[in-house]
């Protein structure tokens, strides 16, 4: 699903600190040095940490439902066999200039295969898994000089920056990784995705509700899990500060820009269509669980604020009738009524927001249960469809978040 412009529609103990990712790591490893605080980063600490890989795999092992349907999900999807040949690029074109050939399907089909491989060393510990894994993000570190097209190109930049974060983040911890090579994939993650990211975060336009959420998310995605791979405590303040404060429809304040009576959080693109909405969910829901794992609710953040939202946009597209209040900004858009477009979208975004406020906080969230209920188990990028909005998330949730 194409986003649109709102106005066209290990090792020997470290003792010293790491400034960053331009810095050389002296980690024999290459993993987990010292940020440029003082505090150590939890690694893995994207969406999984090593205790999330322990149970996927003590479950698998065990036979145990939901894991295996979910692990069954994951090995029968080609992304995630050892036959995927990497296919890197020097520019990445999102969005046509005029005159260069998109080609970022290139870059979302690889990023989903080193993700679905390096989930499955984690799980098998098959090492040739890994080796796998690792030849791709390699072949992407040592070409990838730049992300062009046009303005959606920020998109390209946001969307495959956390997802290819993400997957470095697993293989960090894998010993045949070589360090001069993972600190040149931390040198294309800071050289190239950042510095847009960045930009498109910082801009400064009259109206800030220019861009749809969806713009503002994956974006503060990719600078946080950027921070976190980089062990950067100031990437990583950056994305968790607009979270709380920015001006754009990523804030949550914005992105969940009104709470009904009810309880329920009207989200942002709720007038725009529903395919939206469901990606937003799973943006924000990924965002959430990356600083939980680093210690910092933000799905707790202003009374659950996240969980009004997901509850909402949960309800409305498994059927059920919701309350609207009626959308404008100020480059003119007035949106009266809730859109039905693409009403009932199937992402694989749902297990991980269940999962978190039901089985780990304990909270009440009965629309996200029946949604998760409905897709389980999730798949990965290439289970829903060939075009860019099937890999807008990299999936897998049963298999990953499951706990109970």
């Amino acid at each position: 699903m194409k986003l649109m412009r709102m106005s066209t529609i290990g090792g020997v103990l470290l003792f010293f600190i790491v400034t960053s990712c331009r810095k050389e790591m002296a980690d024999a490893t290459g993993k987990q040095p010292l940020n440029n605080h003082d505090t150590v980063f939890v690694h893995p600490g994207l969406l999984h940490k090593q205790a999330d890989f322990d149970r996927m795999k003590s479950k698998v092992e065990a036979g145990a439902e939901p894991w295996v349907s979910g692990w069954n999900r994951l090995t029968s999807n080609s992304h995630s066999g050892l036959g995927w040949q990497p296919n890197p690029a020097d520019t990445v074109y999102r969005g046509s200039d005029g005159v260069h050939r998109e080609n970022y399907g290139q870059l979302y089909n690889d990023i989903a295969a080193a993700y679905a491989t390096a989930l499955r060393w984690k799980v098998s510990g098959d090492k040739l898994y890994a080796e796998k894994s690792i030849q791709i993000m390699n072949a992407w570190s040592a070409r990838l000089k730049r992300i062009n097209g046009n303005n959606d190109a920020n998109l390209a930049a946001g969307l495959y920056g956390y997802q290819f974060a993400n997957a470095a983040e697993i293989m960090r911890s894998y010993s045949g990784w070589a360090p001069a090579d993972f600190r040149r994939f931390q040198q294309m993650m800071r050289n190239v995705f950042y510095p847009m990211n960045h930009s498109f975060l910082t801009r400064r336009e009259r109206c800030m509700s220019h861009f749809y959420a969806n713009w503002d998310l994956c974006v503060m995605n990719s600078i946080l899990a950027i921070g976190v791979l980089c062990d950067d405590r100031d990437l990583y303040n950056e994305a968790i500060n607009y979270f709380k404060y920015g001006a754009g429809n990523g804030a949550i304040s914005n992105a969940v820009y009104f709470i009904h009576p009810d309880g329920l959080g009207q989200w942002q693109e709720s007038g725009r269509d529903q395919g939206h909405t469901t990606l937003g969910i799973g943006l924000m829901g990924t965002f959430c669980e990356m600083a939980w794992n680093q210690g910092d609710d933000m799905y707790g953040y202003d009374n659950n604020r996240f969980l009004k939202g997901a509850e909402y946009v949960a309800a409305y597209n498994l059927g059920d009738s919701v309350s609207f209040k009626p959308y404008a900004n100020c480059v003119g858009v007035v949106q009266n009524v809730i859109s039905s477009g693409s009403r009932g979208n199937t992402r694989p975004v749902w297990e991980l927001v269940y999962n978190h406020y039901v089985n780990r906080k304990g909270l009440a969230a009965p629309n996200c249960a029946r949604f998760a209920q409905k897709v389980r188990p999730e798949g990965g990028g290439g289970n829903y469809g060939p075009n860019s909005g099937g890999y807008d998330q990299l999936g897998y949730g049963t298999l990953t978040f499951s706990l109970k």
